[in-house]
């Protein structure tokens, strides 16, 4: 059978200049002048664009999709196998009533359920599976307003992310013609019932107004509650546990400034605090006290301080728990008599409870070498009671009621995995990799009990490094069909995120951003020098901001690589940072640097960003997934990016596009057409390590 003839991308004459710098760019036309318009209306896209990225899907079917569809349909089914698929969460209760969350058999979203809190029959609230029809159905939640009369919803029909909050009456169950379209999907219940506060998008997909609509009016004569004028900055809304207030939040990645409108009364927002540049703060609430975390005073690793929420000026804020370098507060919840904090220290999180009347402090937390645990407080603030859950690689996650008076702890749930699962027939490890300038990065293992350290073993390397998002120490389901085929598994926890403090994040980005893709390749090699696996079988693995790692290391080291999976990887840097126009670009100059303004900023973007780095030397098989209407890495980045690979490189390894034409960033909606998408990347991964499956 003969092979398939990959697309050949035209190059149409195209360049920029900037700094006195003038760069072409042959594939620009692969950027959609009616993009905004495309990631509402995917059909309005150029046909001549509709069918190069037709063209790179019907070659990725034809040369690895339809002669691994055997391996996909085995790897999805295993993953599927190990899903209760009739499964609900734990109920949290609110008044009278316990919210809960469903999931079907053979179904593909979630059902919303209540019961009365002291037994009765179930009610559901809402099938997103009947709302869903057969197209796409991005969720945003379901929030019960305070009298528990009416349900607010949230939907994508896109995968754009502009989202229609639908108004359901919970005595009738029937929703209102009253529908507030085209919003960014936060919202928040007035006290009184009567009206809800959201976010709205400007023209270039930037949530920057918060408005309120009033229950019973046109959506037309919602008035503007805030509105942003920085487009370096996003704007949310929600509420603190106490339901004394409304919050607006406009942030940045580095800076933030909250204002305050009372729950109960209404009126104009009240400024906490003016942003000042670097400075975060996020505020809670308990009897006329806010409890902020922030890294004001040179807090790297942020403090808890306090405040009278009528003089909330930070000139009177009073610290109530120092800073500690290394020790870093990530979040910060309040009950009516307790805080709780969650920490990090040494890449390992833990909970501390603090008796607010006393001031004593219990701190919760594992043994494992390496697990992930979180912390929800429900919907009522006067209780003792939060939620903990907890699990590692090996170790199914399990949820907890700890009640903070009486000390006991009461196991919820254990997630189930149908089709079996031994936590002893596994193993989980924390290395550290050295990076070039001698830190020390870690390194989480799985890996089936009684592998053999020879370097014969395929490998996944998981790596993100961007944001300060820190990648948990999690169980997966998924993650199982590749170590049960001989895969070691492994995530770089690399600096660009917050494992190791702030600290950690600051090095990996801006003038520090190669850092991100030097540890990622110290990591491979150290699995190599303690004879994990070998050169050319290790699977690369990375999406969006990860995505754009998984480019740089392919530029930088392409023979370490038995392949590389970059799922709507941010690889046009330089173009996207110079595009004020796109929604995320000038929020993200405080992370990648603004090279429309600074020479030095562009000059470092340009040597790093993978689009523009690409060279005729031989790359690793390469497999890149995108979304059309994906507003946050726009589908042209990655389709510019193969289509000069495809052109540049030597060699004769595999180079796939598949394009998802009816989603968005976070790809197929329904859970099971998730896995889907995961089993298409696992037999990637399995065929590049040179497994048969």
């Amino acid at each position: 059978m003969s092979k398939a003839i990959p697309p050949n991308a035209k190059r149409i004459p195209h360049s920029q200049r900037h700094h006195n710098v003038t760069r072409d760019d042959p594939y620009a036309w692969l950027r959609a002048d009616n993009w905004q318009e495309v990631m509402q209306k995917p059909e309005t896209l150029d046909a001549e664009i509709r069918a190069y990225l037709e063209a790179e899907n019907d070659y990725y079917e034809a040369e690895f999709g339809q002669p691994t569809a055997d391996l996909q349909d085995a790897i999805y089914r295993e993953i599927r196998g190990r899903i209760k698929e009739d499964d609900s969460g734990v109920p949290s209760p609110d008044g009278a009533w316990a919210y809960n969350t469903r999931m079907l058999e053979g179904k593909q979203y979630p059902q919303i359920v209540r019961t009365p809190r002291n037994g009765g029959a179930e009610t559901v609230l809402l099938d997103c599976n009947i709302e869903a029809g057969d197209g796409y159905f991005g969720f945003a939640g379901a929030s019960h307003d305070p009298s528990h009369k009416t349900l607010a919803w949230a939907a994508d029909r896109a995968g754009s992310e502009y989202y229609d909050i639908v108004l359901r009456d919970l005595e009738t169950g029937k929703d209102s013609a009253e529908v507030i379209k085209d919003t960014a999907g936060s919202y928040v219940w007035s006290n009184d019932s009567a009206a809800l506060y959201y976010t709205e998008y400007d023209d270039n997909h930037r949530p920057y107004r918060i408005r309120r609509h009033d229950l019973g009016t046109d959506q037309s004569a919602d008035p503007i509650i805030y509105e942003e004028k920085d487009p370096g900055f996003f704007v949310g809304v929600g509420k603190t546990l106490s339901d004394k207030f409304i919050i607006i939040d406009a942030h940045d990645h580095q800076t933030s400034e909250v204002w305050l409108i009372d729950a109960e009364m209404g009126g104009e927002p009240r400024l906490v605090a003016p942003r000042v540049t670097d400075r975060e703060y996020e505020i809670d609430e308990r009897d006329g006290v806010l409890y902020i975390r922030t890294n004001a005073d040179g807090a790297e690793d942020y403090k808890i301080v306090t405040v009278a929420a009528d003089a909330p000026d930070a000139a009177n804020w009073v610290d109530l728990v120092p800073h500690r370098d290394g020790v870093l507060i990530l979040d910060v919840s309040l009950l009516k008599n307790h805080m709780l904090r969650l920490e990090r220290e040494d890449g390992l999180p833990r909970i501390v409870a603090r008796d607010l009347r006393t001031g004593k402090e219990e701190t919760v937390n594992f043994a494992e070498e390496a697990y992930s645990l979180g912390m929800s407080t429900g919907y009522e603030f006067d209780t003792s009671v939060f939620r903990l859950s907890y699990s590692s690689p090996t170790t199914p996650q399990q949820l907890f009621d700890m009640d903070l008076e009486t000390g006991a702890r009461t196991l919820l749930k254990t997630q189930e995995v149908p089709s079996g699962h031994d936590p002893a027939d596994y193993e989980t490890r924390r290395l550290f990799a050295t990076a070039a300038d001698g830190e020390q990065v870690p390194v989480t293992l799985l890996y089936r009990k009684g592998t053999q350290l020879d370097g014969s073993n395929p490998t996944l390397l998981y790596g993100y490094g961007a944001y300060g998002m820190s990648m948990p120490a999690a169980f997966s389901v998924s993650v199982l069909s590749l170590v049960d085929r001989g895969f070691v598994y492994a995530i770089a926890h690399i600096r660009g995120g917050m494992e190791k403090g702030y600290r950690w994040y600051k090095q990996g980005r801006r003038e520090h951003k190669a850092n991100t893709f030097t540890d990622f390749i110290a990591a491979a090699e150290m699995l190599i020098a303690q004879g994990y696996t070998t050169k050319g079988r290790i699977v690369a693995h990375g999406g969006s901001a990860g995505g754009m790692l998984m480019g740089a290391i392919a530029n930088l080291q392409p023979d370490l690589w038995g392949g590389v999976i970059a799922q709507v990887p941010f690889v046009d840097v330089l173009n996207t940072m110079l595009d004020d126009t796109l929604p995320l670009t000038p929020p993200e100059w405080p992370e990648w640097g603004n090279p429309i303004t600074s020479l030095d900023d562009y000059n470092r973007i340009a040597a790093y960003a993978p689009y523009e780095a690409v060279t005729a030397q031989a790359y690793p098989p390469i497999f890149a997934l995108a979304g059309l209407t994906d507003p946050r890495v726009t589908y042209w980045e990655p389709a510019k990016w193969v289509a000069k690979l495809r052109a540049t490189k030597s060699g004769d390894a595999p180079l796939y596009l598949k394009t998802n034409m009816g989603a968005g960033h976070g790809g197929a909606s329904g859970r099971f057409d998730r896995l889907k998408e995961t089993a298409q990347c696992y037999a990637f991964a399995i065929k590049s390590a040179g497994l048969d499956g």
